[in-house]
């Protein structure tokens, strides 16, 4: 049982790994973020696509300073609010997607590989990593500049591929920061090489991320407990 101050400081942390993973994004691509205190992560120029342009530290962060931080003036502009107590339906945004962090203690038991299943490593160089990030988006191409460059390949930062036959079907990307493991961007239903990868390479730190709908279902059958709500506004006039 998971006391209201232990999800308190475990959301903290999630919020925390998940800023310092855009903000490894955004630096990646020449912008320069930047942390207002211990309440907000910001970057005053719009980001990469699919990466939101503030993320919340803390609850009760106050609507108008995290309004005045955002590029608004560019289409797309949007707010990950991490403690789901943000309103900015005045200020033009509305919600784009609802969802709950999730958690899952280090050392807890591993899920059950599937006997057939792909066989993992992590993406080394320019070359494996295009090749991940086009199965990562389906092999269609993400549309205008992709996310992930290549500078992303460091300390603290894994782009995970699962491999059939030579080519890349599954994945994710697994960041350190804010004492925990944060897994994102995953994809081909790959929980159980994932989780055993990360626990090969940080056994002693927690696992977290965020998950909806049936892709939050996944993650409760791979041991995460949900621990609380988030929202993605997006601004939309």
């Amino acid at each position: 049982m998971i006391t209201d101050e232990t999800r308190t400081t475990l959301l903290r942390r999630a919020a925390l790994n998940n800023a310092a993973w855009c903000d490894a994004v955004c630096r990646a691509h020449g912008l320069s973020p930047r942390y207002d205190g211990e309440q907000l992560w910001f970057s005053a120029r719009r980001t990469p696509p699919m990466y939101p342009d503030a993320v919340t530290l803390e609850p009760g962060v106050p609507a108008a300073s995290v309004v005045r931080a955002d590029d608004t003036g560019s289409p797309g502009c949007s707010v990950k609010d991490s403690f789901a107590d943000l309103d900015l339906a005045g200020a033009g945004f509305e919600v784009l997607f609802e969802a709950q962090w999730i958690h899952r203690p280090a050392g807890a038991p591993l899920p059950e590989a599937e006997a057939a299943g792909p066989e993992w490593s992590e993406v080394s160089g320019a070359e494996e990593l295009a090749a991940w990030e086009a199965a990562f988006d389906g092999g269609e191409g993400i549309e205008g500049d992709g996310p992930f460059r290549p500078a992303l390949l460091g300390e603290g930062i894994v782009f995970l591929a699962g491999r059939a036959g030579g080519r890349i079907v599954a994945g994710a990307v697994a960041s350190t920061g804010g004492g925990v493991v944060g897994v994102s961007n995953l994809f081909g239903a790959a929980w159980a090489g994932v989780l055993d990868a990360v626990a090969a390479r940080w056994p002693e730190l927690d696992v977290v991320g965020y998950e909806h709908g049936e892709d939050l279902e996944a993650a409760v059958r791979a041991g995460f407990t949900p621990i609380g709500p988030l929202r993605v506004w997006l601004f939309t006039e």
